[in-house]
């Protein structure tokens, strides 16, 4: 007798869509044995050691601080092949520190420098994802989101535990030139880890993200983002806003640019009143090989906000709680919360391709606010050069090189910028 429970879950699954309003033809249905399924599964191992070296020095007192991690990321992917276009994935990480914890790690409770790399294995990614209607792919699970240039909405992969979150998502391409991309997030899983209660944050997050890409020009994104922190409230916040970003060529000169806008106010449980903007401005052309580029992006800051509890005068900068912060404001992390008056970053960088398949980075910041301060304080945060250098293996195999010095500002009004930092980091890549 024929099997009929394929043909049980076929319309089963046809009937749940429907029920949604999205008519699938039953052709639509149509998919391989579980068997074979299973037989197009893939496994893939990645090994990531790092070395990381912190340094501080508070300017008003002269204190020091210092820490070091050595660390190592395995991650194990398992991916099913697909059946009645059903397929799954299953990630696991492991962070294991090669020598003592002697450091902040953002659990242990130790003090001192932060190196932000707990010990500890969780599931990373576990998810199903649908893909039985055309250019469209459902995701339901624990699932990496990254978008745009990740300056909201990331997974934070440089550190060896990555953010991701625990959603729904769609996304769909069925028209030429056009994306768009949903999704609704119940909980972020963030780079603290499990052990930490601070490590999960509940959410009521819905992100709709749609982009044409104009061809030969750049991609046009409009984005909103109601943000709706459970566990904290501060956090809670909706950001709309617009993306320019692409790259022409002019001759022998390439030139890449991005515009963008956004506009940022309180929601659902906010604890503070306010409205504050974004903007950034970046442009960068190369030729043979060289690239310089100049950018400037300003997180702004509401001074005339307001405690919603009390009525009390506040100061709220722009937030971006769930980006990938290492990759902007310098690599030295010290600008991981936006100050009250926000913040300005005017920044060069030049990149340089090298024998051997190397590559080498150098990026300048001066950093400073972008709104008034309070008397005898400066409206200068401090200045930052970064400096990388990469080398990629015919086997995938990269080494990197990674330093970053800030220099801070003895008399700014924003806290942190008072203390100079410099961070090394030597890290290798591996994948089987």
């Amino acid at each position: 007798m024929a099997n009929t429970k394929p043909m049980a879950k076929a319309v089963a699954i046809s009937s749940l869509l429907s029920a949604m309003g999205i008519a699938v033809p039953y052709n639509a249905m149509a998919a391989d044995t579980l068997e074979g399924a299973l037989k197009e599964s893939t496994a893939k191992l990645s090994l990531r050691p790092r070395y990381e070296k912190v340094d501080t020095e508070a300017l008003a007192t002269g204190d020091e601080g210092s820490a070091e991690a050595f660390t190592l990321k395995t991650r194990l992917t398992y991916t099913t092949g697909s059946f009645f276009d059903v397929s799954a994935l299953l990630e696991f990480d492991d962070v294991t520190s090669l020598k003592s914890v002697n450091y902040n790690d953002g659990v242990n409770g130790k003090t001192g420098p932060g190196i932000v790399d707990p010990e500890g294995t969780e599931v990373n990614q576990a998810y199903l994802s649908y893909k039985g209607l055309s250019d469209t792919d459902f995701k339901w699970g624990r699932q990496r989101i990254l978008l745009d240039n990740q300056r909201f909405v990331g997974g934070v992969g440089w550190r060896q535990n990555e953010q991701t979150y625990d959603a729904f998502s769609v996304g769909n391409t069925s028209i030429p030139g056009l994306s768009a991309f949903y999704a609704n997030i119940s909980n972020v899983n963030r780079i603290v880890g499990e052990q930490s209660a601070a490590g999960d944050h509940t959410q009521d997050t819905n992100l709709l993200n749609v982009g044409y890409e104009f061809a030969g020009i750049g991609k046009l994104s409009a984005y909103y983002y109601d943000i709706d922190n459970k566990d904290n409230a501060a956090l809670a916040n909706e950001t709309m806003g617009v993306r320019f970003a692409g790259a022409t060529d002019l001759d022998a000169l390439k030139i890449a640019y991005e515009l963008e806008w956004a506009d940022q106010e309180e929601t659902g449980d906010g604890t503070v009143e306010y409205s504050a903007d974004y903007t950034l401005i970046s442009v960068m052309g190369t030729m043979s090989g060289f690239s310089l580029g100049i950018a400037q992006e300003v997180l702004g800051g509401d001074t005339d906000a307001t405690v919603i509890a009390t009525g009390a005068d506040a100061q709220k900068g722009f937030t971006t709680s769930l980006a990938t912060l290492h990759k902007f404001q310098g690599w030295a992390d010290v600008f991981l919360a936006t100050p009250g008056t926000g913040i300005e970053d005017m920044y060069v960088t030049f990149k340089a391709g090298l024998p051997m398949g190397m590559t080498f980075i150098a990026v300048y910041h001066d950093f400073e606010s972008s709104e008034d301060v309070a008397d005898g304080f400066s409206s200068d945060f401090g200045s930052e050069i970064d400096v990388a250098l990469t080398k990629k293996f015919s086997n995938g195999a990269t080494l990197q090189l990674k330093y970053a010095d800030f220099s801070g500002e003895e008399d700014a009004a924003y806290g942190n910028a008072t203390s100079d930092v410099s961070k090394l980091w030597f890290t290798a890549t591996y994948a089987i």
